[in-house]
């Protein structure tokens, strides 16, 4: 019988910093990097530049494309600087979050503050001169909403942070459109409905994932306070709304049958994944049986599509 109360305790693995000679060039780099969240972002650009074929009604030209995306990724990197700089304390203590460059010690909270404020500069110096001033002000509203509604105002206060907070990442498909046409109109409007709906669903799902985490920080994430049947619900019917919305897209746009197609086949897919769930949640709140990051990857892979589908539809008119 193994007495593992006798064994020798593992020696902690101590994480370096910027002061550390360990801490490489590699180290520092990939920890900026890390601070504007990659993954964020290229979920937003996936969101703007398809709206701008469909804009175009073809293929923009290629430098409009290019000086829109770093624009936006530059917005996009500096708000989720702001957001790592503001939530390092509850990052350091959440699984999920612990291993970001803040709550490592690798980068600075000043560094980071100046990083974040230099990204913001250059996203809307890009925007500004080689875009147009309509796009550079959505993207600094985006930020502004990102940083100071959902981070400072919405998350650790209520339990629909993400449903209001998710309005900063609804605006590519605007800057998106504006960058194309110089102007809103109702077709941006309608894709930024979208993925407005789309947010609850996915970040539910993630949440449901790190509810613990949530919970022992104080962040009232709806799954925090809710059963996992109570947000698999809530999870069904914004599912369905968006869906809903999607096929808003075919009159509004007059898009041609190419779209309507892909909208009702990959909102059908999405709902059966999102009624599935509901079904697994019926009581139980074991997470191994409820799977949520089934949903989480289903949703990202939907609404990838669903853009593609944006982008490829004025080629199949």
């Amino acid at each position: 019988m193994t007495h593992v109360g006798h064994q020798a305790a593992a020696p902690q693995r101590r994480e370096p910093t910027a002061e550390d000679p360990r801490a490489t060039w590699k180290d520092v780099v990939a920890a900026y990097v890390g601070l504007t969240k990659p993954r964020v972002i290229e979920l937003l650009l996936l969101t703007t530049v398809p709206v701008m074929f469909f804009a175009d009604r073809g293929v923009p030209p290629l430098g409009l494309v290019l000086a829109t995306v770093v624009g936006g990724a530059f917005s996009a990197g500096s708000a989720s600087v702001f957001n790592c700089v503001y939530d390092r304390d509850i990052d350091e203590q959440m699984r999920r979050t612990r291993r970001r460059a803040l709550p490592r010690h690798i980068v600075s909270a000043r560094a980071a503050l100046v990083f974040g404020a230099v990204l913001g500069v250059l996203s809307v110096v890009v925007l500004l001169v080689w875009v147009n001033p309509l796009s550079a002000l959505l993207a600094v509203s985006a930020e502004a909403f990102y940083v100071f509604v959902y981070t400072m105002l919405l998350k650790r206060r209520t339990t629909q942070n993400i449903v209001w907070g998710g309005l900063a990442g609804c605006f590519p498909a605007l800057i998106g459109w504006t960058a194309v046409t110089g102007e809103l109109a109702w077709t941006p409007v309608v894709l930024f409905a979208v993925v407005f709906f789309w947010t609850p669903p996915h970040t539910w799902a993630l949440a449901l994932r790190y509810r613990e985490d949530y919970a022992n920080v104080d962040v009232p994430m709806l799954p925090v306070v809710a059963s996992a049947h109570a947000v698999s619900r809530q999870v069904v019917v914004y599912s369905w709304v968006m869906v809903a919305t999607s096929l808003l897209l075919w009159p509004v746009a007059s898009t041609g049958p190419f779209y309507p197609v892909a909208a009702v086949v990959l909102g059908a897919a999405f709902l059966v994944e999102a009624h599935r769930m509901l079904g697994r949640a019926r009581g139980t709140e074991e997470l191994s049986v409820i799977s949520p990051m089934r949903l989480f990857h289903a949703s990202n892979l939907y609404l990838s599509l669903l853009f593609f589908a944006v982008a490829l539809d004025p080629l199949f008119s």
